[in-house]
């Protein structure tokens, strides 16, 4: 009988070490792919790029330091607020803008 309590606790860790590999790839694996690919981009603006901020708001980057940038919305050029690169969601380079 103890040979087969050995037998089934093998077995739960088999198949917990399969669930966790499971999780692994549906979950935590394009998690990390996402915040890749959003450092990326934020590594690449540069000023004149247009963005989207994640609260909808589009714009133009008009200064940029190591971890804010000066957004510019619309036409009216006292419409200028500093913000953090984490809160820029989309970026359209300038040369695409004017394509």
């Amino acid at each position: 009988m103890e040979a087969s309590g050995a037998a089934s606790m093998g077995m739960m860790l088999i198949w917990m070490v399969i669930i966790f590999g499971i999780m692994y790839f549906l979950m935590i694996r394009p998690q990390k792919k996402e915040q890749k690919r959003l450092q990326a981009m934020l590594n690449s603006m540069e000023v004149g790029d247009s963005v989207v901020t994640t609260s909808g708001f589009y714009g133009v980057v008009i200064d940029m330091t190591e971890e804010d940038v000066i957004v510019e919305f619309g036409n009216n050029k006292n419409c200028r607020i500093p913000m953090r690169k984490q809160a820029i969601a989309e970026v359209e380079k300038a040369e695409q803008a004017t394509a």
